[in-house]
């Protein structure tokens, strides 16, 4: 029987920036929209904020847009201050380069595993699907959903008990499937 996994981020990701006051490089994101227009243009920033001293840094997601080639849905979205907007703008590689930030997952996602029924089986057969894209360890996902050391994992991946398509070492944030063999 084929056991679903998701990976599903619990809040938005650390943003990794260098701060102009402080020099700390980690800011919080909170879903706040900056939307400023000049006469047919637009600008439009997603406020951050540092995480040592508070300065407010914004990242270009508009700039210098028409008016009439903004969706409508999308301006009201960063008028509400939608978070699920923000989110979905972070994970954008666009916008990360333009603004020459990276993201930090730590903390910020969980696996659900459907509950421990599957411990006891000599063979699982897994599907994990990244409800977002968060680059993780594979052998960590793994170790935490089966009840294992990350070393025992890895040491069943060397011993091919622990096989997949994909290569299990590095990082992943796509879906993938695996089966582990007791």
């Amino acid at each position: 029987m084929l056991n679903r996994w998701v990976v599903m981020p619990t809040c938005l990701p650390t943003v990794l920036r260098r701060c102009h006051a402080c020099a700390s490089e980690r800011f919080r994101p909170d879903g706040k929209f900056r939307v400023n227009a000049h006469h047919k243009l637009l600008d439009a920033w997603l406020l951050v904020l540092c995480t040592a001293c508070g300065e407010t840094a914004k990242l270009t997601v508009l700039e210098r847009a028409n008016v009439r080639s903004v969706r409508v849905e999308l301006l009201d979205r960063m008028h509400g201050n939608d978070p699920a907007l923000a989110a979905e703008l972070l994970q954008d590689p666009t916008l990360r380069r333009r603004n020459r930030i990276a993201l930090d997952w730590d903390g910020a996602w969980r696996l659900d595993t459907g509950g421990s029924d599957h411990l006891g089986h000599e063979v699982i057969d897994v599907s994990v699907r990244f409800a977002a894209r968060i680059p993780v360890r594979p052998a960590r996902l793994i170790a935490d959903g089966c009840g294992l050391s990350r070393a025992e994992a890895e040491r069943l991946i060397a011993e091919g008990k622990l096989v997949s398509a994909v290569r299990l070492s590095g990082k992943l944030s796509g879906d993938f499937t695996f089966m582990l063999k007791r």
